[in-house]
């Protein structure tokens, strides 16, 4: 088999294909929950704590320095960037996350729920049938 063959055979596999189209419906309910969590959840938890949005939240250990020139030019003081942790935004992805998680967790409890019922409603073989299956496949060979 040529290797174009082989990857093509590869690449159209039927999980390939699945996983594929879980990575573009993951993505975008990701951007959903993003949404839901700064336009939905952040206003009423900054309602509950008076106005506060955690996203804005940072601590600053070293502000922004302005650059301070003397009269003739000359710069005294250069621009010194700020230096912040930005713990409101981790915070925010967190909840993000949190929520993604739940929602996966309760998508796969669904389906395993609907696997036990696939289970407990196919039929048993019995033991005839069985035998019967056995002789059948030893007889092929």
């Amino acid at each position: 088999m040529s290797f174009i063959k082989e990857f093509k055979q590869f690449a159209l596999r039927g999980n390939l294909v699945d996983i594929a189209v879980a990575f573009v419906i993951g993505g975008a309910f990701g951007k959903v929950v993003s949404t839901f969590t700064e336009k939905l959840i952040a206003p009423l938890i900054g309602l509950l704590t008076g106005g506060t949005n955690f996203y804005d939240k940072k601590l600053v250990p070293k502000s922004e320095i302005n650059e301070v020139v003397d009269p003739s030019g000359k710069v005294v003081i250069p621009h010194g960037a700020e230096v912040a942790i930005e713990w409101g935004a981790f915070v925010t992805v967190v909840i993000d996350f949190i929520i993604v998680a739940f929602a996966m967790f309760l998508i796969i409890k669904g389906i395993n729920a609907l696997k036990k019922k696939e289970e407990l409603s196919a039929p048993e073989v019995s033991k005839t049938d069985q035998l019967l299956t056995e002789i059948r496949d030893s007889l092929k060979k």
